[in-house]
């Protein structure tokens, strides 16, 4: 018997989401188990593996489950491990095989790469790159992760870590960055680095905004969007500075695989025309001349919910 279905996992910082995906892209079921719940990598994947066996049963059992993709941080596809994962207590240090753990527990292959090459292969299989070869999908979160497609294939580079654009350096001695670098891309355009613009203007300027009636943790990135869309002209400028460096970054990429679209995914994307309208913009007035009036900057075409795991698990 041909088995139907894929498992694909959505390994994040808080929550593992676990689903079941057929043929067509579609999530069938789906369940969660917390990330940090775990003092060892045994202890999580075997919590895992009770997850996948549960929604597995709602298919008709294991024997229905043809493979597994993992999309995690610091996920490697050469090697199989999530390597020295900062956000993660039981895998900071080292690396953690958790394809062989997976596999040895589930006895069906498994494959894991990181959640932005997850998400690109994604996009290729199911999303709007259906009918591309060569582009690159940006992810814009809690950080900024990237995954390049070069003539149909993803990039991974000698040891498969290649693609870690949200760590370009955009200003030299700019501001420390999660990775212990300073000046990352990550530093300046994610979630994260939004907000921080957001707190320095605030704290450098008397400049009146909505954002001064805030809570300091109640401004968050879709906090900023609402109140630019409200017509604040602070968050209206920290969008316009934020989609600026964004487009000067693209503009930069260009220049390396020449994709013919950058595709976005993640909660900030969703800003819309706040974010897109100046970084066409930058990248237009950045590019070089061959490359001008050549990529499309599109927005990601899969289901947000499910995005994640049918990347996954299009692995």
């Amino acid at each position: 018997m041909k088995e139907r279905y894929t498992i694909g996992i959505d390994l994040g910082g808080t929550n593992s989401v676990i689903g079941i995906v057929d043929a067509e892209g579609k999530v069938v079921e789906q369940t969660a188990i917390k990330t940090q719940d775990y003092a060892t990598a045994e202890e999580y994947v075997a919590a895992a593996v009770k997850a996948v066996r549960s929604i597995a049963d709602k298919v008709g059992g294991m024997e229905q489950i043809g493979s597994m993709g993992i999309g995690a941080p610091n996920g490697n596809i050469l090697t199989g491990c999530i390597e020295t994962a900062p956000n993660i207590a039981w895998a900071h240090e080292g690396k953690v095989p958790l394809v062989r753990m997976f596999g040895e527990e589930l006895g069906i292959p498994v494959t894991m790469t990181n959640d932005a090459n997850a998400a690109a292969i994604g996009e290729m299989k199911f999303g709007v790159a259906k009918d591309m070869k060569d582009f690159i999908v940006i992810t814009l979160g809690t950080g900024v992760g990237s995954g390049i497609v070069c003539n149909g294939k993803l990039v991974y580079g000698a040891d498969g870590n290649a693609g870690e654009l949200g760590h370009l350096t955009i200003r030299r001695g700019g501001r420390l960055c999660g990775c212990g670098r300073r000046g990352c891309l990550e530093a300046y355009c994610s979630a994260t680095g939004i907000v921080r613009t957001a707190k320095e203007w605030l704290k450098e300027t008397n400049e009146p905004s909505a954002l001064r009636n805030m809570r300091e943790e109640e401004i968050t990135s879709y906090a900023i969007a609402k109140a630019a869309e409200d017509g604040d002209e602070m968050a209206r400028r920290i969008y316009d500075y934020t989609g600026t460096l964004l487009g000067e970054a693209c503009a930069d990429m260009m220049t390396f695989s020449s994709p013919e679209a950058f595709i976005f995914f993640g909660g900030m994307a969703k800003a819309g025309e706040l974010l897109f309208e100046p970084m066409r913009k930058a990248f237009d007035d950045n590019v070089m001349p061959i490359f001008r009036n050549k990529a499309k900057f599109l927005m990601s075409g899969l289901k947000d919910a499910d995005a994640a795991i049918i990347g996954a698990a299009s692995l």
